[in-house]
Formats: structure tokens, sequence, C-alpha cells
């Protein structure tokens, strides 16, 4: 992850209005250790890029998936862990590939959208554009999820 990717830009009502909702919604999933938003020396919230793209993967787990707060939790140290699984094979032989393939199948399923790969889309990098729009889930292409 780069600095600029986990440095803290976002007040909270631009994160709420980045992510579609509301501030207090915000303050709550903080409550829950859902996010952990750096503060400033005034005590106002800040969110990086990686914790607005943590916000996003909440919402699609909550909204489209249906979990609870518990659920979430468990979701997000599932791919904090997948992710890591993912790091370590990467550059590997074909069979580690096709793992990494499973890994980033079971992400995608869990709502976890690697922010890096959609802004390369938009930046227009040459083939990584293809992985940012098979990177998002189903839902997120105006699909319905494979079951």
């Amino acid at each position: 992850m780069t600095t600029r990717f986990s440095e803290p830009l976002f007040v909270i009502s631009v994160a709420a209005r980045l992510v579609e909702m509301h501030p207090q919604t915000l303050r709550k999933y903080e409550r829950e250790g859902l996010v952990a938003p750096s503060r400033t020396s005034g005590n106002l919230r800040l969110y990086s890029d990686s914790d607005i793209e943590q916000l996003r993967q909440v919402k699609y787990l909550v909204e489209q998936r249906g979990l609870n707060l518990a659920g979430v939790q468990l979701a997000l140290e599932l791919t904090r862990q997948l992710q890591a699984i993912r790091a370590q094979r990467l550059g590997a032989t074909d069979r580690k590939s096709r793992e990494v393939a499973e890994i980033d199948d079971l992400l995608r399923r869990l709502g976890f959208v690697d922010e890096s790969h959609v802004r390369s889309h938009f930046h227009g990098d040459g083939p990584r554009n293809r992985q940012a729009s098979q990177a998002r889930p189903a839902e997120h292409r105006g699909h319905r999820p494979i079951e």
C-alpha cells in the first residue's frame, strides 16, 4: 500500500458522501471497530483512501449480502487474511497462480474492491484496466451475484 493511499485526507462529511452513508453511520462503524480513521490534534476524524475502501466493503456486506456487524467483522478479518495469503502467492508457478485466482474470487464475493486496480482503470494503465472491472463484485457491475 502506498503512502498516499493510507494518508488521511477526508473529514467525516466528505467521507460520508464518498461512500453514500450518513456521518452517524461512520461514527457507529468506528465504535464497532470496523474502521479506524486517524484523528487530528483537534480530534477531527480523517479518513484515508484505505478507510474509504473498507467502508465500501462494509456497505456492500451489509446492504448486498445482508450481514450483521458481527458478520462484517469476520468478513473483514477473512479479507485481511486472504490478502496476506494472496500477496505471498503472487509471482509463483501456474498452480499458485490458480490459487491466487481462487483467492481473488473469494475476495470479490466478500465485496473487496482493490482500489489500486480501479485507479489504474481510470488512469488508463493498459491491461490492468480489465483487472479493475473484473475485481469488482458482480453487483458493482450491475449483475446479480453468483451463489
